[in-house]
């Protein structure tokens, strides 16, 4: 047993009889273990090596040493020594030398092999004069390890065997896999050198033709040429193969001072660069989808779900054979405030079914032929905005996010939101022909997801054609777990701040979206965020504070500034002739009124007058008044039915001194004769009171059942109160006693 330094060889095998230079530190070793190793993983048996020379390399680059392999050793136990040097004891393997008898003929059938080996690939004569000097079983067996298709696996595995006999035996058959396969792909080159004397005189003549046409000034072969390759190579189908041919007939035919070649040239490029034949490969996996999902984005169960639908679905189709439907695309459209993840829920549902993603923005967009494209008669005209992103994605099955889409204009030049009719129709857009390939174009692989703030300026029959899923305001507690889980971590890195050198608590992050924000989504709550920790990271940077840090409320005063948020809605009802409704709109609550309001308002006024005994109003409360009705904050335009109730409630209070409960909110419409009819938008409403502080709710009783949309944490914190009639609402709204009136 020898005690000697190991040195790995990272996918490397040294041989006995090799002589390396390796750039290592021996020490003054004069033997070494020469071991391979692949992914930390070191190989049973290793080389014994001699020290020949020590090299200093240059510019204190450190040392090199020439060694030479002279016999196997197998590796017993490991040890580091002084100088942290790995060591093992060796049990060293020198080749013995078995009975000729059982050689002769392994040797014979390899040199043979190996002859035939380097007769197929021509080699060097000094190859064969080598191999023939080699006259020990073990050092020829060696030399199968010297061939370059011999694999680091299959080196360490002739390594490893110290038998001669087994060795030889080993190297016989990798050298005759070696053989089989080059034999086979000798054949394969005869077969094509013979099959190829056609498509070379079909070269001679394109040749000659080249020549020709470079006489007459018309260098116009190659070009061909190249969109032919184009065209065979894109896997077009039949009728665009057809079309495609026909304008390659039409470029070669007419000369280069033609003025149409060069449009011919920009058709061809883009009728290739379609990837008519490219899909990805789905990963048709909903677990993996909804595990994605929920890591990219918080809450948002509907969309979520419908992806997770939409990937079982195919999953069970194609595990049953059932070919895909042409006429069943996946078309999702989803509205919402903004900041609440619509954008950004593309790119997730895109890594979630393994397919490309493309982002296509119609805000604005007022020229159909964005869309579809522009008709090949006008100078400089393109394809519309999906084949573009068709070939940006590369495939034919992309994720393609329709930005916007209730944001399309229309003008004297189209109306683009029509276009949009064929796109998004999964019973037509497997035929889509843009204006400028005039080719068909299936899309019913395509998955789109549009989005939209509101669906009031989406044109009928688009939304018809749309499945839509509504995206809602965030509680305080979503916020807060979004803010934590993504927001945070990313404004924390684009800071340059680490982990443990900031952090933040819960009651903080809901100290500054109730102090801080107002809005359905987490946009503002990132800023404000961001803005605290570019102050934190300002401090730490000029020293004035030593991490780690925790964002406490000093802090966040500090960098935010005083409170920009007031709950005031339940303060500002304590006088006769407040009452604070809830209502929904496509941005923010404001003050002007629409026609509906307005009729609302009228109701309202004519409900209290005629049942004023009933509600302690003195009949000539009317007479000679005229009475002013107002919605403060703002002055968006705003217009719905939701306020009746309110509204009646206000008059109400006003007439009869009683105030209304500051701690009620309500939404509903009513009628002439007093009921109470149901409203939308229940869960955004009820999330609006929820955030200003109020703990009851006035709901319509056909409106009960949309409580089950209302986070259960909401639901748990506030009292809801259905009613049929006008009646009930002013008994649960009025304060019992009149109190004097007082400056609102």
């Amino acid at each position: 047993m020898s005690d000697l330094l190991l040195v790995p060889l990272e996918d490397t095998v040294v041989f006995p009889g090799m002589t390396v230079t390796l750039t290592v530190d021996t020490g003054d070793e004069t033997e070494v273990l020469l071991v391979p190793r692949h992914e930390q993983e070191y190989a049973k048996v290793g080389t014994v090596a001699t020290v020949d020379e020590r090299v200093r390399l240059p510019r204190g680059a450190g040392h090199a040493v020439v060694l030479t392999g002279t016999h196997r050793g197998v590796i017993g136990a490991a040890h580091t020594d002084s100088q942290g040097n790995l060591r093992v004891e060796v049990e060293e393997a020198p080749d013995d030398n078995p009975p000729p008898v059982k050689t002769r003929e392994l040797e014979r059938e390899y040199r043979a092999v190996v002859e035939e080996i380097l007769q197929i690939r021509d080699a060097d004569e000094r190859v064969g004069q080598f191999l023939r000097s080699i006259r020990e079983a073990g050092a020829l067996a060696d030399t199968c390890a010297y061939a370059p298709d011999i694999t680091f696996v299959q080196r360490v595995e002739l390594l490893e065997k110290i038998d001669v006999v087994e060795r030889l035996e080993l190297a016989l058959k990798l050298q005759r896999e070696r053989l089989a396969e080059l034999q086979v792909r000798q054949r394969i080159r005869e077969d094509v050198e013979s099959g190829a004397q056609k498509q070379q005189r079909e070269w001679f003549l394109r040749q000659q033709l080249n020549s020709i046409r470079k006489e007459l000034g018309e260098d116009e072969g190659s070009v061909v040429e190249e969109y032919r390759t184009k065209i065979e190579e894109s896997g077009m189908p039949d009728d665009v193969r057809a079309q495609a041919e026909r304008e390659l007939h039409r470029l070669e035919s007419m000369g280069e001072a033609s003025a149409e070649a060069s449009m011919i040239r920009t058709y061809l490029e883009w009728l290739t660069a379609v990837p008519w034949s490219n899909r990805s490969e789905e990963r048709l996996d909903p677990t993996y989808a909804r595990e994605v999902l929920d890591a990219d984005h918080a809450g948002l169960g509907d969309v979520k779900d419908r992806i997770v639908e939409y990937l079982a679905v195919r999953k069970l189709r194609q595990e049953r054979g059932i070919p895909n439907d042409k006429k069943s695309g996946a078309i999702l459209t989803l509205i919402g405030p903004p900041g609440t993840g619509k954008t950004s829920i593309g790119e997730s549902v895109a890594r979630a079914l393994n397919r490309e993603f493309v982002r296509m923005s119609l805000g604005g967009i007022r020229d159909e032929a964005e869309i579809r494209g522009h008709r090949r008669t006008y100078i400089g005209s393109l394809p519309g905005r999906l084949v573009r992103a068709l070939r940006d994605a590369g495939t034919m099955n992309p994720v393609i996010l329709l930005d916007e889409v209730d944001k399309v204009g229309a003008d004297w030049r189209g109306d683009p939101s029509a276009a949009l009719l064929e796109v998004l129709d999964p019973a037509q857009n497997h035929s889509f022909r843009d204006h400028y390939l005039d080719v068909e174009l299936d899309l019913s692989d395509v998955f789109f997801i549009a989005t939209a703030n509101i669906a009031d300026t989406i044109p009928g029959p688009l939304l018809d054609r749309m499945e839509v899923i509504r995206f809602d305001g965030y509680t305080v507690d979503e916020k807060t777990a979004i803010a934590q889980g993504y927001l945070w971590p990313r404004q924390r890195e684009r800071n340059g701040l680490l982990e443990d050198e900031v952090s933040i608590g819960d009651d903080v992050v809901q100290l500054v979206v109730s102090e801080y924000t107002r809005e359905a989504g987490v946009r503002q709550l990132e800023r404000e965020l961001g803005k605290i920790l570019r102050k934190t990271a300002t401090k730490i940077a000029s020293e004035q504070v030593e991490p780690p840090v925790t964002v406490d409320i000093d802090i966040v005063r500090d960098a935010l500034g005083r409170q920009k948020v007031f709950q005031e809605v339940a303060e500002r009802t304590a006088v006769p002739g407040v009452a604070t409704g809830l209502a929904v709109t496509g941005t923010v609550l404001t003050g002007q009124l629409g026609d509906v309001m307005k009729e609302s308002a009228r109701i309202a006024l004519s409900f209290v007058r005629s049942h004023a005994e009933e509600l302690g109003v003195e009949p000539d409360a009317f007479k000679d008044r005229t009475f002013h009705v107002h919605v403060p904050a703002g002055a968006i335009p705003k217009d719905g039915p939701s306020a009746g109730i309110t509204m009646s409630t206000a008059l109400a209070s006003l007439l009869s001194g009683r105030p209304v409960k500051h701690t009620v909110g309500m939404t509903g419409e009513v009628t002439l004769q007093g009921r109470v009819l149901p409203i939308g938008g229940l869960k955004q409403k009820v999330l609006a009171a929820h955030a200003a502080g109020l703990t009851d709710v006035i709901i319509p009783e056909r409106n009960r059942a949309d409580l089950d949309d209302v986070p259960s944490d909401v639901r748990e914190a506030m009292s809801f109160h259905p009613v049929m009639t006008l009646g009930e609402v002013l008994d649960l709204a009025l304060e019992p006693k009149p109190s004097k009136l007082h400056a609102v």
